[in-house]
């Protein structure tokens, strides 16, 4: 018997989830919530959705869907909504899965206090929260997790991770606040955030820096002690909503391993640093890994030292398909036909069609697999509150760090998940 799970907030980003989670093989019934009735219809409505879903299953509200008899909540609204909704869920007896970040508000200390009380609420109701940070399981990051796993790394030295996303090229910022506020709860969050400006809290990029921090946290398995960072000052009122604000961050950590850590988050700096984005690159003293690429050496023993046949450094070039963790067969056939939904293909076409991860690098149908995994087995999911709260806390210190001139900072922990 599977698990019961509700949507919550189908605008684009919860929609682009909704197909993956209806298929998940281990999901037997779904829920559809959304404040504005018209999205809600538009996946009632759909023949595809069926099987698993009812009419009665048809939420206007969170308060409404918290009172069901679902499992399980998959919250994928605004992201000041993030934190206070998925307390809500868990105290009504709910798991929760939510969208990136944990929250997203300009005080940081807010931000700290969100992750402490998520933190206490998991503990004392037994609920379990998934944050679904889309580089934990982008291809790179598996594959360093594997090589991790196997020591290849050795000692990690050094890693550097960034989110390099300038507010007018690609996914264009303006676009996506654009979108936002056009909502209801964007509405709400125009007023909200008059609050902030009226105590003059200021916020910054490192406020939502889970897509830089949690390469090379996850793989290192180490959480941040001690920051320092800087910001820049955008200096026209072009790049941003007003002259002044900062719009680049830069950060350098000392981690629990001993490792140094750099993290970027540039939204006024149009380009990328290495071949990607949203990347990250880690260090160690016998592998590193760097723009999909491996490179290991074997050090020499110096009792037996031959300068005239020195090891060579090895370099292994890597495909995503390479560097992705397999899915349980079943679950990429099901996941394949949600891909393929839309087109007129028949059955014997269908199966000739590769299955190939999309989404954020290929991340989406790993998280739902995850999410979905974890509530069944009762376990901790892998990016859990504890884990996640070592990606954003990075952010919040840095942040705080920068607003003080480059101040050194300790990084606070909430420890390892329990058991």
């Amino acid at each position: 018997m599977g698990i019961s799970i509700g949507l919550v907030g189908l605008g684009s980003f919860g929609s682009a989830f909704a197909p993956l989670f209806k298929s998940h093989p281990r999901v037997d019934r779904i829920g559809l919530c959304d404040r504005e009735p018209e999205r809600v219809k538009k996946f009632a409505d759909d023949p595809f959705f069926k099987d698993k879903f009812n009419v009665r299953d048809a939420y206007a509200s969170l308060d409404e869907i918290c009172r069901s008899d679902l499992d399980a909540l998959v919250i994928i609204t605004q992201p000041w909504l993030h934190a206070p909704q998925c307390l809500q869920a868990m105290e009504s007896g709910k798991h929760v899965y939510s969208a990136v970040p944990i929250s997203s508000v300009p005080d940081g200390d807010e931000i700290l206090g969100y992750c402490d009380r998520l933190i206490e609420t998991c503990r004392r109701t037994g609920m379990r929260y998934m944050l679904g940070e889309t580089t934990y399981y982008r291809s790179q990051t598996m594959f360093c997790r594997r090589q991790a796993a196997a020591g290849a790394f050795g000692d990690f030295v050094y890693a550097e991770g960034e989110y390099c996303h300038d507010i007018d090229a690609g996914c264009n910022l303006r676009q996506v606040a654009a979108m936002r506020a056009a909502s209801a709860a964007g509405q709400e969050w125009k007023q909200v955030s008059r609050k902030y400006q009226s105590a003059g809290i200021e916020t910054g990029p490192m406020h939502y820096p889970t897509h830089s921090t949690s390469g090379p946290v996850s793989v290192m398995k180490a959480h941040a002690v001690k920051v320092t960072a800087y910001g820049y000052r955008n200096r026209d009122g072009k790049g941003c909503a007003q002259a002044d604000e900062i719009t680049n961050e830069v950060a350098l950590f000392r981690m629990s391993n001993g490792a140094a850590v750099r993290i970027a988050e540039l939204r006024e700096a149009p380009g990328i640093l290495g071949q990607d984005s949203e990347t990250f690159r880690i260090m160690g003293t016998r592998g590193s890994f760097s723009e999909n690429r491996w490179f290991e050496i074997e050090r020499p023993d110096p009792a037996r030292l031959d300068l005239n046949n020195l090891p060579k450094p090895r370099v292994t070039k890597l495909t995503a398909a390479e560097m992705f963790d397999p899915l349980p067969p079943e679950v990429q056939e099901a996941f394949k036909r949600a891909m393929y939904r839309n087109e007129p293909i028949d059955e014997k076409d269908l199966q000739t069609r590769d299955f190939v991860p999309a989404g954020h690098g290929g991340s989406h149908p790993y998280l739902v697999h995850e999410f979905v995994e974890a509530v069944t087995a009762g376990r901790q999911p892998a990016i859990n509150i504890w884990e996640a709260a070592r990606y954003m806390v990075m952010g919040v210190m840095a942040h705080k760090s920068a607003l003080k001139e480059g101040v050194t900072l300790d990084v606070p922990d909430w420890g390892d998940a329990p058991a």
